[in-house]
């Protein structure tokens, strides 16, 4: 069985197609920079790599780009649309009405629609992804994995907002959580690597979206991002957590509308918004070049990051290990470095050496004194993906 799973990010597409249940990958790739005239695509097979430069200007574009790929004479890997089973999508926010892997129908695309508001980077991109591979793969069963699904499990007393009972009761106002596909893979990795199964684990994924989960014995009982995504740590266009009367004083003193406050939070703030990149490899290059302001944003980067660290390892009470991942935790050795600095008190001690390294492989680069693993994990949200749009196939 063929498995396709398309992992839309805000400005990036991650795919693989599987052979199921194998696990065995018959291509991957992604496409980086959408949005850009510089955008990348990558694409890769056993025996073909392709990489170009192309302007992509939308999810849409970079997904009929991949489907000409996937179907080409020379270099494709199948010979008919048919021959895709099931496609997996990763869907950012599920709000009340999905906690579990879900067939995709018509209600259910337009629950996904409904949820924009609350996810205005990622539902519209996750549902044209929907919509493009019904269209390109027709005889395929489409399923959607939500990154609100990990995150169920948190307390009341910790996703529930300090406001009036009956915005909860009556609007589902609360904290859900994001990112859950990519936090529960490298959380059950880290599990397996600690052989234990009693763990308190923080978990850090730092892409252009990035978010921390305090796992608690393979369960998360916390989370960075709250109602929508852009709470919690400095993000590629997102500002994170600000004081909330921000809001009020931009809309009243400065005469911002609530749409263009809503862009300002999300698409033109954040790193973007502290340097004009919102690419890290581009900010720390800057940086190295003597850039003040990308040096600076690169410090509250870091800083925020630790902040977190230290309520986690005290809501967790204690720590056994705190794993970074996705495209920033795995290879900014100077984020990873940034952000391990000065942390010995909480027995987190970094290796220089073993930070450097680079490997696609789960790797320990704290010394042999820190109190607590230091892990790098590649995550796998696709696989992820890939196994629980199987296990709902069987079902």
């Amino acid at each position: 069985m063929e498995v396709l799973v398309l992992n839309s990010g805000s400005s990036s597409l991650k795919f693989q197609l599987f052979s199921m249940p194998e696990e065995h990958i018959l291509c991957s790739g992604q496409i980086e920079r959408i949005g850009f005239e510089d955008a990348k695509f990558v694409y890769k097979t056993v025996a073909h790599k392709t990489e170009s430069i192309i302007s992509i200007p939308n999810h849409k574009t970079g997904l009929e780009l991949l489907a000409n790929q996937l179907l080409d004479a020379n270099t494709g890997i199948i010979q008919s649309a048919d021959d895709i089973d099931i496609v997996g999508h990763r869907v950012v926010h599920g709000g009340k009405h999905f906690s579990d892997t879900t067939v995709i129908t018509e209600t259910v695309k337009a629950k996904i629609k409904d949820l924009a508001s609350l996810a205005p980077l990622h539902n519209p991109a996750n549902l044209e992804g929907i919509e493009v591979a019904e269209a390109i793969f027709p005889k395929a069963k489409q399923v959607a994995v939500f990154d609100t699904a990990f995150h169920q499990s948190i307390p009341e007393y910790a996703y529930k907002y300090a406001i009036p009972n009956q915005f909860l009761d009556d609007y589902q106002i609360r904290l859900y959580g994001f990112h859950g596909t990519s936090h529960k893979y490298v959380s059950e990795q880290a599990i397996a690597y600690l052989d234990t199964s009693h763990s308190k684990i923080i978990t850090i994924h730092l892409g252009n979206g990035c978010s921390m989960t305090a796992v608690k014995n393979g369960q998360s009982i916390d989370h960075s991002l709250g109602f929508s995504p852009n709470s919690g740590l400095i993000m590629g266009t997102r500002s994170g957590d600000i004081d909330t009367s921000i809001i009020f004083y931009l809309a009243k003193k400065l005469n911002y509308s609530l749409e263009e406050i809503s862009d300002l939070l999300q698409k033109k703030s954040g790193m973007l918004g502290l340097t004009g990149y919102s690419d890290l490899r581009d900010i720390e290059a800057e940086a190295q070049k003597g850039n003040k302001y990308c040096q600076l944003a690169l410090q509250m980067n870091a800083y925020r990051i630790k902040k977190y660290i230290g309520s986690y390892a005290a809501i967790l009470n204690g720590l056994d290990a705190i794993v970074f991942t996705a495209g920033i935790g795995e290879n900014s050795a100077l984020i990873r470095q940034m952000v391990c600095h000065d942390l010995d008190y909480l027995g987190i001690v970094l290796d220089e050496t073993k930070n450097k390294e680079k490997s696609n492989r789960i790797r320990a680069i704290n010394t042999s004194h820190s109190k607590v693993n230091i892990l790098v994990i590649p995550t796998n949200e696709e696989l992820e993906i890939a196994k629980q749009a199987m296990v709902l196939y069987h079902s």
